[in-house]
């Protein structure tokens, strides 16, 4: 028997990439899956309905059980319909993994309100709008069944957490909105026994990411492929088992490696027994360390090898020369 068998889940985004590793690995472990997808392009744009129904072919013909949902994240009623199509298909609700996202990248100068507005729609307003209406089926299932394991995993990002990337404000924005309001909805949800915590894949490779330096190519047969997207499943079915102990955590995957975050942790300061002026506050405060983000970036980046962190380099002050 797997590990989530009898459970019902929903997992959004789940017509490519790691949202459909996610429903592979759910359905393999024995979970009732909702395949989420409008199957529109990695900008958000077009839809193609097949995308979704595609993955439940391949959960059902592996002899699992999954039905396909289109709905966008994005639209509140649609984040309603989704909650209801799981209750209506497998008659409960156990796990919700907000999982969809978009790109749509830019310089912050030459952003859009439009394509600043799609990504955090897709990304926070839809973790959001999934989650709440997922929090309100269970706040009223938690009166009848008050001892049922319910569990949220939403998706950020390194970009967004620890290594923002230039041209990604709208999306590192919704990154780090989505690990915040994950530490939030831990708390407040405890109370009907049900669980959030978040991931932050790193460097897996997608549709988005396949082009990067590093990424693209993957390993020989046999090998393992630390940025095989399906690395990510095995961790998010762990956090949605129902004896799982974790709640309101965020963890960096990459490869084989879990780390856990430590959020914004507080470093070094400077202390002042009354009001500073502003000749005392500029002696002390230059005594803080103030280290480049863009030095800080490019040494993250070196995980990916001396050639890739290179190429990384190039393309990024490409970018921030880049004229619209």
């Amino acid at each position: 028997m797997g590990s989530l068998a009898g459970r019902v889940a929903i997992i959004t985004g789940a017509g490519q990439g790691i949202g459909r590793e996610h429903a592979l690995f759910f359905a393999s472990e024995g979970a009732k899956v909702v395949v989420n997808d409008p199957g529109v392009a990695v900008d958000g744009s077009g839809g193609d309905s097949s995308l979704a129904q595609r993955v439940v072919d391949e959960i059902r013909a592996a002899g699992g059980e999954a039905v396909a949902n289109t709905d966008s994240v994005a639209d509140w009623q649609g984040a309603q319909r989704l909650i209801r199509s799981a209750v209506e298909a497998f008659g409960d609700l156990h796990v919700v993994v907000n999982n969809a996202g978009i790109l749509r990248n830019e310089l912050l100068l030459n952003m859009s309100e439009q394509e600043f507005d799609t990504v955090i729609a897709v990304h926070l307003k839809g973790t959001f709008a999934v989650s709440h209406w997922a929090a309100l089926y269970w706040r009223e299932q938690s009166r009848a069944h008050p001892q049922v394991d319910r569990a949220i995993v939403n998706t950020s990002s390194g970009s967004g957490l620890h290594n923002p990337l230039p041209t990604e404000v709208n999306y590192a924005a919704a990154k780090a909105g989505v690990a915040a309001m994950t530490i939030v909805a831990a708390i407040e949800l405890q109370p009907y026994h049900v669980r959030v915590n978040c991931i932050a894949p790193s460097r897996a490779r997608t549709r988005a990411t396949v082009d990067l330096p590093g990424i693209g190519g993957a390993t020989q047969d046999g090998q393992f492929d630390p940025f095989h997207p399906g690395n990510v499943s095995p961790v998010v079915a762990y956090l949605c088992m129902a004896d799982c102990p974790f709640n309101g955590q965020v963890f960096s995957l990459h490869g084989g490696t879990v780390i856990r975050y430590h959020g914004w942790s507080l470093g070094e300061e400077i202390r002042s027994d009354q009001r500073w002026s502003i000749y005392d506050l500029t002696r002390a405060m230059q005594t803080l360390p103030n280290p480049d983000p863009l030095a800080n970036l490019l040494s993250a980046l070196g995980v990916l090898g001396p050639e890739a962190q290179e190429q990384m380099r190039h393309m990024i002050e490409a970018s921030l020369t880049k004229e619209r």
